[in-house]
């Protein structure tokens, strides 16, 4: 049976941060995403989300939710979240994402300073994101604040210091601490975007310059687990 066509809302907080590699990977499954650019429309947000199959919210470069340079939209887009996952729909968040889905599921954001670095994510199960993630990883970070998930959340990959890099507070809401789909150009174009940019970034876009394969590879099983747990290729969803 061919699955039938998704369509995702994608919540863009810059001009320079967008699905990168994970585009590919939507449209490869016949799953359409719009974007919606809420700090070039005047903070417009979709006033629901019963008419898609679920919410993918990026990161906001030096834009947080820790309350030192909160995002302008920050309240809109928790209690979005908080709706989409009261009617069941699939919410995925990187960066800053993550920290919104963290706030709407009962956690919390711990301020932090603007981080841009590369870090090895290693999982916590051979069963988790349904035997799909690699057992270690490289992921790029470009974020301000950090996302602390609810105490009901499954941790799915931890740093090298054990904290969380992806977390499930919910069956089908997934929330990494980076993105997965990460390219250089990307972390390039956020640094020229903002007046506020990174400490010594340089060193960081070699990393991901180098990495650029592996993290390429990486997100192969990474989407077939995402999209298993979203249900995004359900015949039934």
């Amino acid at each position: 049976m061919v699955a039938p066509t998704r369509s995702l809302y994608v919540i863009q907080h810059t001009d320079s941060e967008h699905l990168g590699l994970v585009e590919d990977h939507l449209e490869g499954r016949n799953i359409r995403f719009t974007y919606m650019r809420p700090h070039a429309t005047a903070g417009q947000l979709p006033a629901t989300v019963k008419y898609t199959d679920g919410v993918i919210l990026l990161g906001g470069g030096p834009w947080g939710a820790g309350g030192a340079r909160d995002v302008p939209t920050l309240t809109e887009e928790v209690k979005l979240v908080k709706d989409a996952m009261l009617v069941g729909a699939p919410v995925v968040g990187f960066g800053l994402g993550a920290q919104i889905l963290a706030l709407a599921s009962g956690g919390r954001v711990e301020t932090a300073p603007l981080d841009f670095r590369l870090i090895q994510a290693t999982r916590t199960g051979d069963d988790v994101l349904n035997g799909f993630m690699p057992d270690t990883f490289p992921m790029a970070i470009y974020m301000r604040d950090r996302p602390q998930p609810p105490p009901h959340a499954d941790i799915l990959a931890v740093d090298a210091t054990g904290q969380p890099v992806i977390f499930q507070p919910a069956p089908n809401c997934i929330g990494f601490l980076g993105h997965p789909g990460f390219k250089q150009a990307m972390g390039e174009d956020l640094i020229m975007e903002f007046e506020e940019g990174p400490e010594a970034p340089a060193e960081t876009l070699a990393a991901v310059r180098a990495s650029q394969g592996a993290i390429e590879d990486a997100l192969v099983p990474l989407m077939t687990g995402l999209i298993q747990i979203t249900g995004w290729m359900d015949a039934s969803a």
